[in-house]
């Protein structure tokens, strides 16, 4: 009989003992493998940020800070001398405008009830845009919050003073990024082409083409302009959805502001040389025309992940270390109670390794199987298992509540809404406000390359188990063992 049949015949030789190894082993084997898919998507999600997010820089005009600041507008001038600043590889303009809807504001114009004060038809980073309707509905019910901002409004929701529903953000864009930089994520349709003319297309948040039952091709309406639906995207966030992207210039034709910009979008080449493009682009434009942000809520996202990885590489090499003791235990017991059984093939001229080969073969069959259903246990578990890891290490990072407009028209602890998804912070503007919604947003997946990574991991651990047992056999004489019986 081989050595390898003998090994595997020997793995089953007691089989409710082998089925009790196996459950426990397949139990540390799949938190091990668990804990290292969690890794591996913690991993891939902070080298995701730091390739976009973490390059990305934020350019607002100097003393811009939502509905109450003030300043001068940012200029196509200066988009082409922050482009020619060393290290630079992208600056996207953007211009936002708020939309209502057309016939809500014609009953509020017969009622008499106007906007109030810091209405909607503010601007972002302090400018004031003028006021613009859409035969759009917003996607997203006013709610209490809603609620609250027309009272500080003037508008109570009364019998006489109805309620309003929130606006529409519609934003120009230079490029097909979002508020982030970051590149759209179109479910339906096409881009808009040429972002540098104006066009007749736009772009649609999935939500709002849904509530006003739209789809790619259909028609709405801007200040009894015409556009067409190009395509549809997901922001992943209801805020987000609730938008609205034409070009650039179409929205600088719409505001009455051509040439200006609400903000500039400008993507650094690496990681490296953020801070030193930060300090060139100060001083390119001048601190006194434009205020130059980064993502200050980055860091402490990139921290909480890197926590999370960490403490999922602890738990993987623990759990792996587990599965090498149960291992080391099993096969010292097995070699204990053999010890007859290695006298005898000692005795006929059996080699000390093919005694411990067939004791580490019978171990490799013990982890085969384990790893078999540990896998199993790993493909479902993972996602709840990194979920959990970074719920419990994201408290740190959470930033103030992005509410939306609600908080945005306030005005008075918040700073400029933006369509990308939420309101950013007094002196927290830049596309990083909601950073702890980077970190729930990491997925893992037990990937087949991952899994076999894992595998082979718990194979060399289940080998070096094994040799301990396997050196044991070399101390056994076949004289002591045969005279003992």
């Amino acid at each position: 009989m081989s050595v390898l049949a003998r090994s595997v015949g020997n793995a089953f030789r007691n089989k409710v003992r082998t089925a009790a190894v196996v459950a426990v082993l397949a139990v540390a084997i799949g938190l091990a493998l668990a804990m290292l898919v969690a890794n591996q998507a913690v991993a891939a999600k902070v080298q995701e940020l730091n390739a976009s997010v973490g390059t990305v820089l934020t350019v607002n005009p100097a003393g811009g800070q939502g509905f109450e600041g003030g300043g001068e507008p940012l200029t196509a001038e200066q988009a082409a001398t922050a482009a020619a600043v060393p290290n630079v590889s992208a600056v996207v303009g953007t211009q936002s405008l708020r939309l209502r809807n057309a016939s809500e504001a014609a009953a509020q114009a017969a009622s008499g009830t106007g906007a109030g004060p810091g209405g909607w038809q503010g601007g972002p980073g302090g400018q004031a845009a003028a006021s613009l309707t859409t035969s759009l509905t917003a996607a997203i019910d006013a709610g209490t919050l809603g609620g609250r901002n027309q009272a500080v409004n003037g508008t109570t929701g009364t019998a006489t003073q109805p309620d309003r529903s929130l606006p529409v953000t519609a934003t120009g864009i230079g490029a097909e990024v979002d508020t982030t930089g970051k590149v759209l994520t179109i479910t339906d349709g096409t881009g808009l082409g040429d972002y540098t003319a104006e066009s007749s297309s736009a772009l649609l948040g999935t939500t709002l083409a849904e509530k006003n039952s739209l789809t790619v091709g259909s028609t709405f309406t801007i200040t009894d302009q015409t556009y067409t639906v190009a395509g549809l995207f997901d922001a992943g966030t209801t805020f987000g959805n609730n938008a609205v992207y034409v070009t650039l210039p179409t929205a600088q034709t719409l505001a009455g502001l051509p040439g200006e910009l609400a903000s500039m979008i400008v993507t650094v080449d690496s990681l490296e040389n953020v801070a030193s493009t930060k300090t060139a682009l100060e001083t390119a434009l001048g601190t006194d025309k434009a205020d130059v942000t980064q993502g200050q809520n980055l860091e402490t996202a990139l921290s909480s992940l890197g926590s999370v990885k960490n403490i999922s590489l602890i738990a993987f090499i623990a759990a792996l270390g587990t599965a090498g003791l149960i291992i080391l235990l099993i096969m010292v017991m097995l070699v204990r109670e053999r010890r007859r059984e290695i006298g005898v093939l000692k005795a006929i001229g059996a080699p000390n390794r093919t005694i411990g080969l067939q004791f580490v073969l019978e171990a490799l069959v013990l982890a085969a199987l384990g790893s078999a259903v540990g896998a199993a246990i790993a493909s479902f578990a993972s996602g709840g298992i990194a979920s959990a890891l970074i719920s419990t290490n994201s408290t740190s990072t959470t930033a103030a509540p992005t509410t939306g407009r609600g908080a945005a028209m306030a005005g008075a602890a918040w700073g400029p809404g933006l369509p990308g998804g939420g309101t950013f912070p007094r002196g927290e503007a830049g596309p990083f406000g909601g950073a702890a919604q980077l970190l729930t947003s990491v997925t893992a997946s037990a990937s087949p390359g991952v899994i076999a990574a894992g595998i082979g991991s718990v194979f060399g651990v289940a080998i070096i188990g094994a040799l301990v047992p396997a050196l044991l056999t070399a101390r056994i004489r076949p004289i002591e063992v045969l005279r003992g019986e």
